[in-house]
């Protein structure tokens, strides 16, 4: 009996790490593009994912170029990444309901890359760039499967500094403002498949040259 007892669990061990093989080698899979879906044209964004890795570093240094991830600073001191995902979702909402609605419906996944708005030095003297980085990825609500390969999409604008973000503050006009209509603007752009005839627009470095 022992020995039957012996061989049963030797033999459910192989099986257990056997399955647990066949997993991990599914998870570490490369990418097929044999297996991804083609982009819809027309979707319907049943739901929005937003991310922002705790791995990206945050900088509260009061420098012109701050070295960091994340620099925000017009909401209080806190969590920053919670911060910047409340104003990606904000932001990424408003571009989708801005979109008449399409005949697919997929999901919205965004991983938020960069996030680097003004040190108050930079905002109050010489201004600078909003580099907003983020990858995108369109998904089936049902199955979880990709349309597409996953978008990295570089958002990056000028910054007003000086009088200029003065006055703009003074009519409401804030950093915070300014970053969620751009990025609005630009998730309505790629979702909408106009991304490429607006990419000139942002100017040298995909820095979008209108104020």
């Amino acid at each position: 009996m022992v020995t039957i007892r012996l061989f049963a669990v030797l033999l459910l061990g192989l099986v257990v790490s056997g399955c647990g093989a066949r997993d991990t080698a599914m998870r570490n899979a490369a990418f097929d593009p044999a297996d991804v879906q083609p982009v819809p044209t027309s979707v319907e964004v049943r739901d929005i994912r937003v991310s922002v890795p705790k791995e990206l570093k945050v900088s509260e240094a009061n420098m012109y170029l701050p070295a960091g991830d994340i620099v925000w600073r017009e909401d209080p001191l806190g969590d920053r990444h919670a911060q910047v995902r409340a104003i990606f979702e904000t932001a990424m909402q408003r571009g989708v309901d801005a979109l008449p609605q399409g005949q697919v419906p997929v999901v919205l996944d965004i991983e938020v890359k960069r996030f680097h708005a003004l040190s108050e030095k930079a905002r109050y003297t010489v201004g600078g760039v909003h580099s907003l980085q983020f990858v995108m990825q369109l998904r089936d609500p049902e199955t979880g499967a990709p349309y597409g390969a996953p978008r990295t999409v570089k958002a990056n604008f000028k910054a007003l500094g000086g009088q200029t973000a003065l006055e703009a503050e003074r009519q409401g006009i804030t950093q915070k403002v300014r970053i969620t209509e751009h990025l609005a603007e630009v998730i309505g752009e790629e979702l909408s498949g106009q991304a490429s005839q607006k990419t000139a627009g942002r100017g040298l470095f995909g820095i979008k040259t209108r104020l």
